[in-house]
């Protein structure tokens, strides 16, 4: 994780930081470097932002169908970025402030963003689906602003910003997207969608919009002019479904945020240049 920037301004559930270093892996394996990168299901956004901080891309493409995630990417796309900057820094943090902020029907989508922003950092996980609740002892026991680090969210938010112009947000189905772009050549694809395959629970307990046809998204990946890498939970039936498609299937080692170390598949259609990883296993 040290070799990876915190980029995004949110703590995300299921987020892929610790992926980065893989997803360099596989777009330096490619042999052109790719005109787009679509992330359907685009979550805390690390992946299109690490590919645009290092140039690996030229511009991407961000889908997230949560209203309220998608609230604070709009914020910052479209130009809000300096007023969400200083509510932020201008916040004070506690147990009454943030109940009584929460209260408010948000006004204008900015607001919301604000909102939005205030849950993920003080709700238990960053979790911001239906029944989380705020966090109770925090980070070193910091209580409930364990997570609130205002000057570096405001950072964070003023980095992305410099990027905007190469950021096309959509507050959309992803899997629509993708077959948008399926005759394109010169787009790939980085596909996390939520854990709900083979009776999973992890993204029903994470995510406001968890259903997911895992089936028809295969059937989309198999139809991509472009290359794409999935993750997903290790089930059988994710297992039977790249077999289904002949799809190639590694195990890699990852850590949850209880810092428990299990295991999580990447499938693609040639993941040879996996192979090397010290993590990886074949399966």
């Amino acid at each position: 994780m040290a070799s990876v920037p915190q980029r995004s301004p949110f703590r995300y559930a299921g987020g892929k930081t610790w992926f980065v270093p893989t997803f360099r892996t596989w777009v330096a394996s490619l042999k052109e470097k790719p005109q787009i990168l679509i992330e359907p299901f685009a979550g805390g956004g690390i992946i299109s932002l690490t590919a645009l901080f290092e140039n690996l891309v030229d511009r991407v493409i961000m889908v997230e169908l949560d209203e309220e995630v998608a609230a604070v990417w709009e914020t910052i796309l479209n130009g809000e970025t300096d007023w969400l900057a200083h509510r932020i820094l201008t916040f004070t943090m506690t147990r009454e402030n943030i109940e009584e902020e929460l209260q408010k029907m948000p006004s204008s989508k900015k607001e919301r963003a604000f909102q939005t922003t205030l849950k993920n950092r003080t709700l238990h996980g960053g979790i911001l689906a239906e029944g989380s609740r705020f966090a109770r002892y925090g980070e070193r026991g910091k209580g409930i602003s364990s997570r609130w680090y205002p000057k570096t969210l405001t950072q964070r938010l003023m980095n992305i910003n410099h990027i905007a112009s190469r950021i096309d947000f959509r507050c959309d189905d992803g899997l629509n997207v993708m077959l948008e772009f399926a005759d394109r050549k010169n787009v790939i694809y980085f596909i996390d969608p939520p854990y709900t395959a083979g009776g999973k629970n992890a993204g029903r307990r994470l995510y406001k919009y968890h259903q997911i046809d895992h089936e028809h998204l295969f059937r989309i990946c198999s139809s991509l002019s472009g290359d794409f890498l999935m993750t997903y939970s290790d089930t059988k039936e994710v297992q039977e479904m790249a077999d289904q498609h002949q799809f190639q299937v590694r195990s890699i080692l990852m850590k949850n945020t209880h810092h428990a170390t299990i295991r999580e598949l990447v499938i693609g259609r040639d993941l040879l240049w996996l192979d090397t990883d010290a993590c990886l296993q074949q399966s």
